[in-house]
């Protein structure tokens, strides 16, 4: 059972990580998160622990014309306190501050198509609320198990607006 989410309002957030445009039926999350690991013990200011899936789908995500052939940038990060310093193969991205509905999604990858069903056909047609042009993300945090392990838990971000 997916729970309702929490709303919460968002301060801006930095982040330094890495970017890859992949699409759902090409899906290139693994390789870059092996890749964004490999470079993260470079990154300097880097405040706490978690871990940061983001998600930039844009316009044909927005009009409702988004498919498995869809492409989107997908972003491996961690959260840094300033730019000060951004270590050669890595980028900045910011967050935009603002509203975002969070859910918690237990368990596996692969089961995460249930969860995304259960946000974007039911929870928000049914709620007060509509998309909103920001990016989405997940935070991978202390709960986070990895991909495979069904007792893994990721709180994920969903950018919204009152209708």
């Amino acid at each position: 059972m997916i729970s309702k989410p929490v709303i919460r309002d968002l301060e801006s957030k930095k982040l330094i990580g890495i970017c890859i445009a992949t699409s759902l039926a090409d899906d290139k999350t693994s390789l870059l998160w092996n890749r964004f690991m490999k470079l993260k013990g470079s990154i300097e200011n880097i405040t706490g622990e978690n871990l940061y899936s983001v998600q930039i789908y844009g316009e044909k995500f927005m009009s409702g014309e988004f498919d498995t052939q869809s492409e989107f940038s997908k972003w491996a990060a961690t959260e840094v306190s300033n730019y000060s310093e951004i270590p050669k193969g890595l980028e900045k991205l910011e967050i935009p501050g603002g509203k975002y509905a969070v859910f918690t999604h237990k368990g596996t990858a692969r089961e995460f198509a249930e969860t995304s069903n259960f946000i974007f056909n039911q929870w928000l047609p049914d709620s007060d609320y509509k998309l909103d042009d920001r990016p989405h993300f997940e935070v991978l945090g202390e709960d986070y198990k990895g991909p495979e392990n069904p007792e893994s838990q990721e709180d994920i971000w969903i950018p919204i607006k009152l209708k």
